[in-house]
């Protein structure tokens, strides 16, 4: 059963403009008129042409992944997690900005004592399914209903490793504010999520809320649920500034210029979470490795960066721990600080850290 969910994911992915191996056969957006520069003829566009999907190429992923030996794709052991409660993130300061890396891409922000969450995945698979595709290698550190009331949920893109049905319909009743790439307001109303509850944004806009400003930029990536809607919604990046911190969030990205132009635009960044995981040559336009995933952090002017969208699902064909090998050894080549803090530590913006390269002694030792 396995094997044929991911051949059939594998090409449907394709077919759908991507390579994240799930779909939803039910899914269906209609054409929609946005007045955005990067929409034409129905469909978003990034800023840089990419390369387009082809029959050809679909095959030659699906071949790949009957003929090439996968090592270490998931751990063998017991990943740690930090277990978190409500209580211990409400005794965390109301001044600053702490950060929890939940898993994946996921990660909760107390940002001037209010809660916010980037790319909330708190299923079991990153998949339409939930009997099959991608299962997590951890469970969160903490669940749903033990989060506080939550004052924004922001999204990137609309893949299911990103945006969570089950997720996005349990924290309605505790989110003051949903804001999200155009498009995607359309999934979230369809879920029950009031209009007036979403902010919709297209590249470079901002929204000033009290202390805070976040603005959602550029990122080289794709979008889509299903058949018939790729790149139908838009995909980006989101910036967070206070009166003393600044963040970066990556959301998905191959490597290109735009970084540079958001860290012109709105760096230095305190603290910048890069995509580092789910790469491979077949789709290099639209993921980053872990090299240029730190090139991307010395482009925004970051000071320290954390890796995410690695170590919670197995995405591509590389290890598990790839990502973080090779990002740590990048890392030290180019002089950058790096944080890799396991799901569940607190990160508190402008106070030291004591990181860890905790997956190490986890590493299989199996021959090449």
């Amino acid at each position: 059963m396995k094997k044929w969910f991911v051949i059939f994911a594998i090409v449907f992915g394709a077919i759908t403009g991507g390579c994240s191996m799930i779909s939803n056969l039910n899914a269906h957006v209609p054409a929609q008129d946005y007045q955005s520069a990067h929409f034409q003829a129905g469909r978003f566009q990034n800023l840089h042409p990419t390369e387009p999907s082809s029959l050809r190429k679909t095959l030659a992923i699906t071949w790949r992944f009957f003929t090439e030996r996968k090592v270490a794709a998931e751990p063998e052991q017991t990943l740690p997690v930090r277990t978190l409660t409500r209580a211990e993130l409400e005794a965390l300061p109301d001044t600053g900005v702490h950060i929890v890396k939940l898993g994946h891409s996921s990660v909760l922000l107390k940002v001037n004592g209010a809660y916010w969450l980037l790319d909330p995945v708190f299923s079991e698979r990153a998949s339409p399914f939930s009997f099959m595709g991608p299962s997590r290698f951890h469970q969160p550190p903490i669940s749903l209903d033990e989060l506080p009331d939550i004052d924004k949920v922001l999204i990137s893109h609309n893949h299911y490793d990103h945006l969570d049905k089950a997720a996005v319909k349990q924290l309605n009743a505790k989110t003051r504010q949903f804001l999200v790439p155009l498009g995607v307001e359309k999934d979230l109303i369809r879920w029950g999520i009031a209009a007036e509850k979403i902010h919709a944004f297209d590249w470079w806009q901002e929204q000033a809320d009290q202390d805070v400003m976040v603005a959602f930029t550029p990122t080289q990536h794709f979008s889509g649920r299903g058949l018939s809607d790729a790149n139908r919604t838009l995909w980006g990046s989101w910036v967070i500034k206070t009166a003393h911190e600044s963040l970066y969030f990556s959301g998905d990205s191959g490597y290109f210029p735009g970084f540079k132009d958001i860290g012109e635009r709105y760096g230095p960044f305190d603290y910048t979470l890069i995509e580092t995981g789910a790469y491979d040559a077949d789709w290099a336009d639209i993921h980053m490795t872990p090299e240029q995933s730190v090139q991307a952090h010395l482009d925004l002017r970051g000071k320290i960066m954390i890796p995410i969208h690695n170590g919670t699902f197995d995405l591509a064909f590389h290890s598990w721990y790839d990502p973080l090998e090779r990002v740590l050894s990048a890392a030290q080549q180019q002089g950058v600080v790096l944080n890799t803090p396991t799901p569940g530590e607190v990160i508190t913006v402008n106070q030291a850290y004591l990181n860890q390269v905790w997956w190490q002694s986890l590493m299989a030792q199996v021959s090449r």
